[in-house]
């Protein structure tokens, strides 16, 4: 854990960067990918279903802000050590091509990666069952809770199954939104499915006029696991100032995602850069890879304080072939000025 990089192995991880960005994808490649984004997560669904993700049973270690208790230590201290099933039963990345890991290995998967974004921005916005509900009159699923939770990028459920069997708070509310149809679906007939303490819904997060279920400044922990990575760079901005709005005075954003010279990245190949630390996977999904002042602009930008932003930096060893594997992720949590 937080392995310390060489000035040597900082240059080569640069080096390889640069060369699997050398020849971009034609602009009408990059924008085809952008139109069909969610066929492409529906696509991978209808594949994988719900076995691909691991449960994320370490989000309390890292994030106690979504434990019963809700003790949250908002100092930036360290990472803790992790208890977590996806990163630490990994026995490495397997067969991995151009970033992206086949089932049998299920390494990227185990190693807490959420691919499915809830707001790869297109130009349909999604179908929103929660259309015309009266936020003001407080006619919203979980109006009646005290502690509202969202999870934006949901999946299968790999992080709201936990927190709803871990966490019993009767004042609890947990909403969870996707960009991928099938996703949702796979969410709403799991048998731990309670509609009376979660509300999962399809929402493409880009879309200024794709609605949300609960009105503005009504969250209290907003949750991107893997998600923003896979949103258009230049519009990244824009749905971190939209999430901003939903959280209450003192509400938090907590994120995990892909790191700059991640192992990921390294393993791309020329032709699969749509733009800087910005690519495309065989699949047809699409993963950035951030820097801590890159995360810390956008949430800053959207009038944020930082509590915590962290670079983990992880050394896997895979004694099966030998293999040594450097994965590279950013851990934030960002909060909304309390009211005076």
């Amino acid at each position: 854990d937080n392995v310390e990089w060489s000035e040597e192995q900082e240059a080569s991880a640069r080096s390889k960067v640069q060369e699997n960005s050398s020849q971009l994808l034609p602009q009408d490649k990059q924008e085809e990918y952008e139109v069909n984004a969610k066929r492409y997560w529906d696509d991978f669904y209808k594949i994988h279903e719900n076995g691909f993700f691991k449960d994320r049973h370490w989000l309390f270690t890292e994030f106690p802000e979504l434990a019963p208790n809700r003790s949250s230590s908002q100092n930036g201290d360290p990472l803790h050590e992790f208890n977590n099933k996806e990163e630490s039963s990994s026995e490495g990345l397997g067969r991995c091509e151009n970033g992206h890991c086949s089932l049998g290995s299920r390494t990227e998967c185990q190693l807490s990666v959420a691919r499915s974004p809830a707001g790869l921005c297109t130009q349909e916005g999604a179908a929103q069952e929660h259309r015309g509900l009266n936020h003001r009159a407080g006619d919203y699923p979980g109006s009646a809770a005290s502690y509202r939770v969202l999870e934006v990028g949901c999946g299968a459920g790999n992080t709201v199954f936990p927190i709803l069997q871990t966490n019993n708070d009767p004042g609890l509310f947990v909403y969870c939104c996707d960009f991928s149809t099938t996703a949702v679906d796979l969410v709403q007939n799991n048998a731990e499915y309670d509609s009376s303490r979660c509300f999962a819904f399809v929402h493409d997060l880009c879309n200024d006029q794709s609605p949300f279920p609960m009105p503005e400044e009504s969250l209290d922990i907003v949750i991107l696991i893997f998600v923003l990575s896979a949103i258009l760079p230049e519009k990244m901005q824009g749905v971190v100032t939209r999430l901003s709005r939903l959280l209450k005075p003192g509400g938090m954003i907590l994120l995990r995602d892909y790191g700059r010279y991640d192992l990921a990245q390294l393993r791309f190949k020329k032709g699969q850069c749509l733009s800087e630390n910005f690519y495309v996977r065989g699949d047809g999904t699409r993963v950035y890879f951030f820097t801590q002042d890159e995360l810390d602009h956008l949430f800053t930008t959207a009038g944020l304080e930082k509590i915590q932003n962290l670079v983990d930096r992880r050394l896997q060893v895979n004694r099966g072939k030998q293999m040594t594997m450097y994965r590279v992720w950013i851990q934030c949590k960002y909060r909304k000025a309390a009211t005076p």
